[in-house]
């Protein structure tokens, strides 16, 4: 322990990243980073964006990539928020929105940045399990509580609720703000943000990381009525005005103009996973059905972690989370066709060994 450590750096329990190693020919499955690159669209966008310019702050509004989001979620530009990647979007919504006088409820299996943000704001919380399917039940947010947070759908189960299951909670729950964590919404979920126009407690939060392939720019927006979206902002603006750089900001831009580029590589990751998912399943591994760029898969006769080491050795890397309901478990990117063919090798390897 440093002396001059302050007492919250003390007591944090840090959310920790997926590992990002430098092995030699590296099968990569375990931060869920895209197996295709960006737009070409985006990448002339940001070489164009290397220029003398980069000497002046950006837009601290990021107005045309608002204009942008707003025009392809069929919003308005003032209900659009753009942070540093979906993780400061987030953030900013606990300060905002979440942290209330009664606690803040999530999933006890979801992403696990959500209980590292509660306890550096201080905002109290309370997890509601998933059923035994390892499904969220509307039905168990119906109890007191300030505010509510979901992944939809749910990392790492991979599961998506219907678009329908969310207006039932939010026509449950119209006086507390609702976050909904759209990482994964666009490899089969349906988003939440139709549902903004009846539900000024809704805030939809999405990322450009994974469908649009910017995990290396980092751009995360949300969604919501101007209410909403004014808290967010005022919370950034006491804590980084310039989120968003000019690189970033034109790359994120040009993403969304090229509509033909996302949905083909989004089909293609769909078109991946059902192939893995076979293939996984002839192995013996039970797979839950995922509406996002990976499973979440588990074998009747293997530990989780030792199946994560034994890949590891063979240079394939999956995430294990060491917790009571997800230590049999495996979340599995989808990658290439020749990283699924790798994997699947590796893992024959493994339980011929055994």
């Amino acid at each position: 322990m440093n002396p001059f450590w302050s007492q919250i750096a003390h007591e944090l329990s840090p959310y920790v990243p997926g590992e990002q190693p430098r092995i030699t020919n590296l099968v990569k499955l375990n931060t869920n980073e895209s197996p295709f690159g960006p737009s070409p669209l985006a990448l002339d966008a940001m070489r164009a964006a290397l220029a003398d310019s980069l000497r002046l702050y950006p837009d601290p509004e990021a107005t045309e990539l608002r204009e942008a989001l707003a025009a392809h979620h069929g919003v308005k530009a003032e209900q659009v928020f753009v942070g540093n990647g979906s993780d400061e979007v987030l953030a900013h919504a606990f300060v905002a929105l979440l942290k209330q006088p009664k606690p803040l409820l999530f999933p006890d299996v979801t992403y696990s940045f959500y209980p590292v943000w509660a306890q550096l704001f201080g905002v109290a919380f309370e997890t509601v399990p998933l059923d035994d399917g390892m499904r969220v039940r509307i039905e168990d947010y119906w109890r007191e509580a300030g505010s509510i947070v979901i992944a939809n759908p749910n990392a790492p189960t991979g599961i998506a609720l219907p678009r329908a299951e969310i207006g039932r909670l939010l026509k449950d729950r119209p006086d507390i703000p609702v976050v909904i964590d759209e990482a994964y919404v666009d490899f089969g979920g349906e988003s939440a943000a139709p549902l903004i126009a009846d539900h000024p407690n809704l805030l939809v939060v999405q990322t450009m990381s994974k469908s649009r392939a910017l995990a290396g720019l980092r751009v995360g927006y949300a969604l919501g009525d101007v209410g909403l979206i004014e808290a967010l902002t005022r919370v950034k603006d006491s804590f980084n005005s310039y989120p968003l750089g000019r690189i970033a900001q034109a790359g994120a831009t040009a993403s969304l103009r090229d509509d033909t580029y996302f949905r083909e590589t989004c089909a293609r990751i769909i078109a991946g996973r059902e192939a893995m998912t076979r293939e996984l399943t002839k192995l013996g591994f039970v797979v839950l059905p995922s509406s996002t760029n990976f499973v979440f898969a588990r074998h009747p006769a293997q530990d989780g972690a030792k199946l994560a080491a034994a890949l590891r050795e063979r240079a394939v890397l999956v995430r294990h989370f060491n917790k009571p309901r997800t230590a049999p478990w495996l979340r599995i990117t989808v990658g290439t066709e020749d990283d699924t063919r790798r994997l699947i090798e590796s893992l024959v390897d493994v339980l011929t060994d055994r």
